[in-house]
């Protein structure tokens, strides 16, 4: 790696940590594949399920490409409903006018549920340094949040940690032993966080899709929280990234069949609120004040890309994280950034238009391809990873040793008779580091790869050599079979003439 991100340290160093980690890559490889089986019987059941995809698809990219005109509609649509809608370009600009906001009404406690956004903002942080109390009240956001962590998967943000580990977070919380079972945890925050909702002044939620048509923002979930989160507190912020529009309700039927399915394998999400501007006269709970601030923070960038443009689609479901086999071994936090998995490869350098600092985590990818498959609304994602890659070279910022490496194959590989002589000094050399058929040695190229398990030794002849003998032996295979043919259809004719030619086929 050329380059270290913003933590100091590269993917590889990282993934290193996380392998080290029984406890992660249990955890980690456990939910992982409870999610993607879900997924898949999901999909199954539901039948015509790459129709869906696409019809979801065409959706994401009909709207990214008229984005300024839903954008406008649904700004005019939501302050028609009596939102206050803000526009931030960058993340100083988000933070900013959240902190004016808990500034202007005097807040002294925030509730949320969960946001990627808000992490990607660092809000909680920038809320506490004005002395504002920032709860997470989604289970697994309040569970990283006590550990002083950021989450590890975009869905389910504490799959890194078993309940043993939870048990003795919310255990220090709680000032008292709970027992590491499912019903007591949950019990135990349940009741800590009714008491936040009430006391808190600013609800703070995350927009899973936003209706251009209404004006409504939509919030998908399973418990609860954000819709205590938008209807106790007297003012609501909802950080809402400036893609996540769709043009109508009939568009989010499709985006309520695919998201569910692929994130949870559930059917439908337990909770789908759609909001409609603050409180009215004839309702019975809601904000006073709601805010929306319209999240750009790089997003932009990607519009009129050819390569990237798609990056807009994605909906946030996490099927490219569970269907990822390096995630699946090295968890989120190895990732460096807000995002994490095949899209947090591809989305953190292009948010950030960094691809100095960020070049290393396009390399944890195999380019399987199984995230595109997995992606509800087919985000080429492995053809990205590629461009990055490409990107990285073209600007200078890889390994020189690698350049050189790389150079030095392709010369061989172009000519022949150059292959040929280096798979001779290969043989030649192979003996120094092959041990019982295989070579363990830890060195140059083959360190990475020898750590985990061993490379194969160059075979004592190439299918290139053996290939005059086989060749030779499926012509004498071809030719015994013909006249083993031929043999058949004599007899057979020599049978019809000793019975006089009168047989029938």
């Amino acid at each position: 790696m050329s380059h270290a991100n913003a933590h100091g340290s590269t993917v590889k160093e990282r993934a290193d940590v996380a392998l080290n980690d029984e406890f992660l890559r249990k955890a980690v490889k456990f939910t992982t594949e409870r999610l993607r089986n879900g997924k898949k019987a999901a999909s199954a059941e539901h039948g015509n399920w790459d129709e869906w995809r696409e019809r979801g698809r065409q959706i994401r990219l009909h709207t990214i490409a008229h984005l300024d005109y839903y954008l406008n509609t649904f700004i005019e649509n939501a302050r028609a409903n009596g939102v206050h809608v803000h526009f931030a370009d960058t993340a100083a600009e988000a933070v900013e006018i959240s902190l004016t906001i808990a500034k202007n009404v005097g807040a002294r406690s925030v509730v949320k549920s969960k946001s990627m956004v808000s992490e990607e903002l660092h809000l909680n942080a920038a809320l506490e340094s004005i002395g504002v109390e920032s709860i997470e009240t989604d289970l697994g956001e309040y569970i990283i949040q006590l550990a002083n962590e950021t989450p590890s998967h975009i869905i389910i943000p504490a799959i890194h940690k078993n309940r043993y580990q939870i048990a003795e977070l919310l255990s220090k919380d709680a000032g008292y032993t709970l027992e590491p079972e499912t019903t007591v945890l949950a019990g135990f925050v349940r009741k800590k966080l009714r008491e936040k909702f009430l006391e808190a002044d600013i609800g703070m939620t995350g927009c899973n899709f936003a209706i251009a048509e209404s004006g409504s923002m939509v919030l998908f979930e399973n418990e609860g929280n954000a819709r205590m989160v938008t209807t106790v507190p007297k003012t609501q912020i909802t950080l809402m990234g400036m893609e996540r529009i769709i043009p109508t309700w009939d568009d989010l039927e499709v985006m309520a069949t695919l998201l569910p399915r692929s994130a949870t394998g559930q059917r439908l999400t337990v909770y789908m609120s759609g909001i409609t501007g603050p409180r009215r006269a004839e309702d019975g709970d809601g904000p006073d004040e709601m805010h929306i601030i319209i999240v750009d923070n790089g997003r932009s960038l990607q519009l009129g890309d050819p390569e990237f443009q798609e990056l807009l689609n994605c909906i946030r479901c996490g099927a490219c994280l569970n269907a990822c086999p390096v995630y699946r071994h090295i968890g989120g936090h190895a990732y460096g950034g807000t995002y994490s998995g095949p899209i947090g490869a591809v989305l953190t350098p292009a948010l950030q238009k960094n691809v100095a600092e960020w070049d290393d985590i396009a390399n944890a990818s195999s380019l399987c391809g199984a995230c595109y498959e997995a992606c509800p609304v087919k985000i080429p994602l492995h053809d990205m990873l590629v461009y990055l890659r490409r990107r990285k070279a073209e600007s200078g910022h890889g390994d020189p040793l690698e350049k050189i490496g790389m150079k030095g194959f392709s010369a061989v590989m172009a000519n022949a008779s150059r292959f040929r002589g280096a798979v001779k000094l290969a043989k030649l050399g192979q003996p120094l580091l092959a041990r019982d058929g295989v070579i363990k040695a830890k060195l140059g190229p083959l360190k990475g790869w020898n750590s985990y398990r061993h490379a194969p030794t160059i075979a004592k002849e190439s299918f290139r050599d053996e290939w005059p003998t086989l060749s030779a032996e499926l012509r004498e295979m071809a030719a015994a079979k013909a006249d083993a043919a031929r043999k058949r259809m004599e007899a057979a004719l020599a049978k019809r003439k000793e019975g006089g030619g009168h047989g029938h086929d």
